[in-house]
């Protein structure tokens, strides 16, 4: 296959996911993906779909993606692993893409936590274009792969850098994603804030799961603009995980905020467990600058309000990335290039 049928076919993929009479087959889906891991309800799994399809599968996303990375040929040369995550639906989609753009062959590891899902991605991108089957190994072991794109916690990344250290490789540690506030956000770009915490029920290293907040905020404004967001608390794994954290807080006197689906707590660290939101006061912009600097290299994405922060994100857009959004802030495609 040629760089132009890769673009096709996943176009074509792209069209597939957005076309309405295609809606029963993706419930389908949905269904089964919801059946391996309960967290992959209806909604996230559709809205993974479409995200997908929107910001990377239309004609000239895909040929402004291969042109802005100086993509010209497609032919297969390397196996290149791919150890996928499996904390939001079809995470690892964009790497498979970008393997294949590459002209490369995909050594496929599947996450036991959406293994079902992207099975089926694949199989309808082979029913789209049978000649594409070959660039899509499903792979236990990476044993015999040219490089490897690995993605994991800090401790599994530990295993990677050792497991594959005599071979090219990308390896993903943890990582999370912030937003700044000034306190004269409007209530609707604090609602769209809602969605970069809870979409995917916060499980996704691009989720927001720490607020800096200026001296002296208070947060009844932001608990008003998220109450939309309260029957999240209808889905059990959610509840079970809200009710737990909030007992160890009360259970320690634990000072913190809760309205009742959301437990927000004053705390340094970055990573927050599911229902709970860290926040940290800011003085000024200079110690703002200097707090972001120190967790830079554990942060995925910033969202702030009109991107007042540089290469940050609006509210509401965090979990709607663009292809050359890379994640870690690696650009796949060089490190696909230079193999």
């Amino acid at each position: 296959m040629q760089l132009k049928d890769f673009i096709v076919t996943f176009s074509q993929l792209g069209d597939f996911l957005l076309d309405e009479k295609n809606a029963d087959v993706l419930k389908q889906w949905s269904v089964a993906a919801r059946n391996e891991n309960a967290w992959f309800t209806e909604d996230n799994v559709l809205l993974s779909l479409q995200n997908i399809a929107r910001y990377y599968l239309t004609k000239t996303e895909l040929e402004d993606f291969v042109t802005a990375n100086n993509l010209a040929v497609a032919n297969p040369s390397k196996k290149v692993g791919i150890v996928m995550a499996g904390n939001i639906p079809l995470v690892g989609f964009h790497d498979l893409l970008c393997v294949l753009l590459s002209g490369n062959i995909a050594l496929i590891k599947l996450s036991s936590s959406d293994s079902v899902l992207m099975r089926m991605l694949i199989a309808r991108l082979i029913a789209i274009n049978s000649a594409i089957e070959p660039y899509l190994q499903m792979a236990d072991k990476l044993n015999t792969a040219d490089a490897v794109i690995a993605t994991g916690s800090d401790n599994t990344a530990k295993h990677f850098e050792y497991y594959f250290s005599k071979i090219p490789h990308i390896i993903r540690k943890n990582r999370t994603s912030v937003a700044v506030l000034t306190g004269n956000e409007t209530r609707t770009e604090l609602a769209n804030l809602g969605n970069d915490i809870f979409q995917y029920f916060g499980l996704g290293c691009r989720n927001v799961s720490k607020l800096y907040v200026p001296a002296g905020y208070t947060f009844d404004k932001f608990y008003e603009s998220i109450e939309y967001w309260s029957t999240i608390s209808i889905h059990h794994k959610y509840n079970n995980n809200y009710d737990y954290n909030k007992s160890v807080l009360l259970v320690n006197k634990i000072a913190h905020f809760d309205n009742g689906f959301l437990l927000l707590r004053e705390e340094p660290s970055l990573v927050s467990p599911i229902s709970v939101c860290y926040f940290e006061y800011y003085e000024n912009e200079a110690h703002l600058k200097q707090l972001l600097a120190e967790q830079q290299d554990k942060i995925q994405c910033i969202v702030s309000g009109q991107r007042q922060i540089e290469n940050s994100f609006d509210f509401g857009e965090a979990q709607c990335p663009k292809l050359n959004d890379f994640a870690d802030g690696v650009n796949t495609l060089s490190f696909l290039k230079g193999i």
